[in-house]
């Protein structure tokens, strides 16, 4: 072994022969990372610079000369999306602010949460609706919410969104607009009643559906463990839908439809111990005409949906109480009973319509302030208008998206698109609502057109098969995009041939 003893001198004396590399600090710093190794000390070691805090996002500024208008929209409803899509883009840049990054297409949403449609076909970005927000300098998404308003210095205070067990602190900052679109929506309307909100789910959201249905499957499988009661299972799957509006009916029909077609034969074990109870304290279906609600009526009793005629008095953790005393036990309670206004646009420091929305005229402007607007649910007539409030629909709010995003362009063509530039300028055509009529499924191919223009109005009404064929048809060409189009499509189809997809994920 003398040889190799002989290259290992050799190599060594080579070695302090060559002239040492010296590595800056920052690499040290790296390898000390992942070495076990103390990392080597200079002699004469470079200063690192003190830690620098890091830079924190202030906001967007006034826009300057030369620089596009800014409209700030504030919610991805229906209103908001449709006012983004209709936004010309050569004459303002559009900064959305939102707390989620898509929009949510409702009418199909209670499809979702047996398993007819996946989450992803009801569920639009942002991006997709418009464009420019993902590739324009001056246009962005914020994913924050509004958190106060300032009109007289055009200003918008938000907060962006935080998750996890440990949430970063919230990181506030400021937006300055040119045009400010109030689009926030509405809340689901407790009235009050204790534990509703701790102990109900409600229907608007895809998280809500997503809830709903993980609760629908895990009560299914529990109902199946050996040992428990007879008093339980039947606790467990019963399904207590509270509110008797379109929302409600399509939900119950929908659930109606998934135990008849797939529980029954994939839960033989407790097939009868699952049933749907819909409580409601008027008629369901109060706006359709008087022989499409006892249509409804007939379908969802012959389908197997209780209904119940109460107001329901309290809500606890296992069963809600009505205001006749009964006792009703649950596993799964939706509440669905209208919206009413949001905190946030209770407080915020404008004009406010009959009900708490935020007051407009007749070209949805809010009164005494420039340069604010509002559209959807959050908005309403204010009283000096005379005119009545228009319905929670999301074809209201649609429509005055469109109507607003054509004014704007308008506005801007005509040189009015900065702040307080269009103080001049001569509003002409105002909004006018035409109610182009409802529709609701019933679930078991069917479902409800009422295509009448008010509930005392004449008009086309129909029921059954055709109707659900309506139904289907009008929808899937509402939906926004041809991929989303196309995913709503191939659902049905692989639904109807293969049933629901019954994974709890």
């Amino acid at each position: 072994m003398a040889w190799f003893r002989s290259l290992i001198q050799v190599s060594a004396t080579a070695r302090s022969a060559t002239k040492p590399r010296i590595l800056d600090p920052f690499s040290y710093t790296l390898l000390s990372r992942f070495s076990s190794e103390p990392a080597p000390i200079h002699e004469t070691p470079a200063p690192s610079p003190a830690p620098q805090p890091p830079t924190q996002y202030s906001g967007l500024g006034p826009t300057k000369p030369g620089e596009k208008p800014r409209v700030v929209v504030l919610g991805t409803g229906w209103a908001g999306c449709r006012l983004m899509k209709g936004l010309d883009t050569d004459i303002y840049d559009v900064v959305c602010v939102s707390p989620r990054n898509h929009m949510v297409f409702t009418p199909l949403l209670a499809s979702t949460c047996v398993g007819t449609l996946e989450f992803r076909s009801v569920a639009e970005p942002i991006g997709r609706i418009q464009p420019a927000i993902s590739r324009e300098p001056g246009s962005y998404f914020f994913l924050s919410n509004c958190v106060g308003l300032d009109p007289d210095k055009h200003l918008v205070q938000c907060e962006t969104v935080t998750d996890g067990a440990e949430p970063l602190k919230p990181w506030k900052f400021e937006i300055s607009y040119d045009k400010l679109v109030i689009a926030l929506g509405a809340k689901p309307t407790t009235f009050g009643i204790q534990g509703v909100e701790e102990h109900a789910i409600f229907l608007r959201e895809v998280y809500h559906a997503q809830e709903i249905r993980r609760k629908l499957l895990l009560n299914l499988m529990l109902s199946d463990v050996p040992g428990v009661s007879e008093e339980e299972k039947s606790r467990l799957l019963h399904c207590v839908v509270v509110g008797g509006g379109p929302t409600g009916v399509e939900f119950s029909g929908e659930l109606s439809d998934f135990i008849q077609r797939d529980v029954r034969q994939r839960y033989s074990h407790v097939k009868n111990y699952i049933h749907v109870t819909l409580i409601e304290a008027n008629e369901i279906l109060s706006s359709f005409d008087d022989r499409l609600r006892h249509y409804a009526t007939k379908q969802l009793t012959k389908s197997g949906v209780r209904l119940v005629r109460g107001i329901v008095k309290d809500v606890k953790a296992q069963k809600i109480i009505l205001n006749d005393g009964t006792e009703v036990p649950y596993g799964l309670l939706v509440w669905s009973t209208g919206v009413g206004p949001s905190p946030l646009v209770n407080s915020l420091p404008l004009p406010k319509a009959p009900g708490g929305r935020v007051g407009v005229d007749e070209w949805l402007r809010v009164p005494s302030v420039q340069d604010v607007y509002s559209i959807g649910d959050c908005s309403g007539f204010v009283e000096s208008t005379g005119k009545p409030t228009l319905p929670a629909l999301a074809q209201v709010a649609e429509r005055q998206g469109k109507y607003l995003a054509n004014l704007l362009n308008t506005i801007g063509k005509a040189g009015g698109g900065r702040a307080n530039g269009a103080k001049e300028y001569k509003f002409e055509d105002p909004f006018v609502y035409k109610h182009l009529g409802s529709m609701a499924t019933l679930g078991r191919y069917k479902a409800l057109v009422d295509l009448r223009q008010s509930k005392d109005g004449k008009g086309l009404a129909l029921a059954g098969f055709t109707s659900w064929f309506i139904w289907r048809s009008a929808y899937l060409t509402r939906v926004l995009s041809w991929r989303n189009r196309f995913y709503v499509a191939i659902n049905w189809a692989t639904t109807f041939v293969f049933g629901r997809d019954i994974t709890r994920i």
